[in-house]
């Protein structure tokens, strides 16, 4: 057996030929889109929020359905495409993703909303795993596919990069539901294309999916987030704590039918490695950071630095050019220098940018700064966090280890809009306490000082200047206190990859699945 190992190990892998890298770019698209559909909200937030009279809880679901729904269902989409074949799940998501993108623009309500976001997000979980599955088998030499999957991410963060800008220009032009169309002609693209350039793959054995799995997976994925938005929103309870022990329930049963499954969704023992999970828990916790901070940096340039959302998306490209450099760059750097170092220093740089943005206090100079250094980290984690998640598994897994590496991402950005969001409006709405309007329309005022600083600046016009200012205040406290906690998250991340993934050597694959998995019987 281990001779048979090592004469695999030593034979040379095919090189990927002319038809791989124009496939790549088709892969991109929809990569792209996604970047597109994570930023371009941000800047909508504030004016399809008076618009369609959303509260500061409906805002934050409007922003997290999305994500919540990606994460739910990742995995029973990786292993679906597994088994369907990855060019034709990519193809249906993209049609259903341009679908739901016209739903959601023209969506008369905040509820309305909030369920074509979800739907975006049931799409969006069969683009991500079908692409970069897809790349697994286009790349099989470990050094292309580093590189395929780090020009892949950076197409992502490309897409966050145009996000704010596009995002802008159109809001300045048009209405907020105009931000949801720029997906539909991509879309359309992408279904022209795939057929004629991209390979399809399904795994060789011919048996159902777990179907069972995929409900459970999917069942404890909505419980466990949805209860850890609540317990972010509402502060400890019986219902968060409630949704998250069903969670775990369901998740531990759906772990424990995994190990009995001869041909199970996803191979649990690649949780075994050190550096596999190191690696996820990397991209969880790192995009927990993100996502929370940019949420709050999109608002500070609008409410606090008073910007247009053209000039506010104008600010926000830097700091996204800094995540396609980190992650065209890394993948580069990781050939000469240990990944996890590399991994390590752009997280103590990132923390240092958080540091920045915690202690600017009203310069938005400094703060664009401190998220242009978060940024550097996040192109980081995403283009070789991912390369370390998928080079563990065999080609006819790599569909649900790579819906492992975006659950990861998509869980993180979830979680840090709930809880970042949510820490930053406790903040507020402790500082607001006990505000005392003389004014017939107290209750209504007062209602909106207390819900958040989109609120209140929505009503400026019928507020003193004095508690409007104080509001603005309020908000800055909030965004201080987030920014540091992230701060410190991130720098407890770049110790821990500097210790658990010491080992990851320069240029190597990091792990050789095929070594180190049991025979099943």
């Amino acid at each position: 057996m281990s001779s048979c190992v090592l004469h695999a190990a030593a034979a040379p892998e095919p090189r990927a030929g002319r038809r791989a890298w124009i496939g790549l770019a088709v892969l991109a698209l929809p990569t792209l889109l996604l970047g597109l559909d994570v930023t371009i909200l941000y800047l909508a937030l504030p004016a399809l929020s008076v618009e369609l009279g959303a509260t500061s809880v409906q805002a934050l679901w409007i922003m997290d359905a999305y994500g919540f729904l990606i994460a739910a269902c990742l995995v029973a989409m990786g292993a679906l495409g597994d088994h369907v074949g990855r060019r034709r799940l990519l193809m249906v998501g993209t049609a259903a993703f341009a679908a739901a993108s016209l739903m959601a623009a023209f969506s008369p309500n905040a509820p309305m909303l909030i369920l074509a976001r979800a739907a975006l997000g049931v799409a969006g979980a069969t683009l991500m795993p079908s692409a970069l599955a897809l790349i697994s088998n286009m790349f099989a030499a470990p050094r292309e596919r580093a590189l395929a999957i780090g020009i892949w991410a950076t197409m992502f963060a490309l897409g966050m990069a145009l996000g704010p800008l596009l995002g802008g220009f159109l809001l300045q032009r048009f209405w907020w539901g105009a931000a949801f169309l720029v997906a539909v002609p991509v879309a359309a693209l992408v279904l022209v294309a795939a057929p004629r350039l991209l390979p399809e793959y399904r795994a060789a054995r011919g048996r159902m999916p777990d179907v069972a799995g995929i409900v459970q997976s999917l069942l404890a994925m909505l419980a466990l987030v949805y209860g850890i938005k609540e317990l972010g929103r509402g502060g400890p309870g019986w219902a968060p704590l409630a949704w998250m022990l069903v969670g775990l329930a369901l998740g531990a049963a759906f772990v424990r039918r995994q190990r009995r499954l001869a041909s199970p969704l996803l191979d649990l023992s690649l949780f075994g490695h050190r550096t596999f999970s190191a690696a996820l828990l990397v991209l969880v916790f790192g995009l927990v950071a993100v996502a929370g901070a940019m949420l709050l940096v999109s608002q500070y340039l609008q409410l606090i630095a008073g910007l247009a959302p053209l000039e506010a998306g104008l600010r926000l490209g830097p700091p996204a050019l800094a995540m396609v450099a980190a992650g065209v760059g890394a993948p580069l750097l990781a050939r000469r220098v240990r990944p996890g170092l590399v991994v390590a220093g752009s997280l103590a740089l990132s923390a240092a940018g958080y540091l920045l943005m915690g202690i600017a206090g009203s310069g938005a100079s400094f703060v664009v700064a401190g998220f242009a250094l978060s940024y550097l980290g996040l192109g980081t984690i995403a283009a070789l966090g991912t390369d370390l998640v998928v080079g563990a598994a065999r080609p006819e897994q790599a569909g649900a280890a790579a819906a492992l590496s975006e659950t990861a991402q998509e869980l993180g950005i979830a979680i840090g809009v709930a809880l970042v969001g949510s820490l930053s409006n406790a903040v507020y709405r402790m500082q607001m306490a006990g505000t005392i309007l003389p004014s017939r329309e107290a209750d209504d005022l007062r209602a909106a000082l207390l819900d958040s600083l989109a609120a209140a600046t929505a009503r400026a016009d019928r507020l003193p200047p004095s508690l409007l200012d104080r509001a603005r205040e309020a908000f800055l406290e909030g965004f201080s206190v987030s920014t540091l906690a992230c701060a410190a998250l991130v720098s407890a991340l770049a110790a821990l990859a500097a210790i658990l993934l010491r080992d990851v050597g320069v240029g190597a694959v990091p792990l050789d699945a095929t070594a180190r998995r049991p025979q099943r019987r």
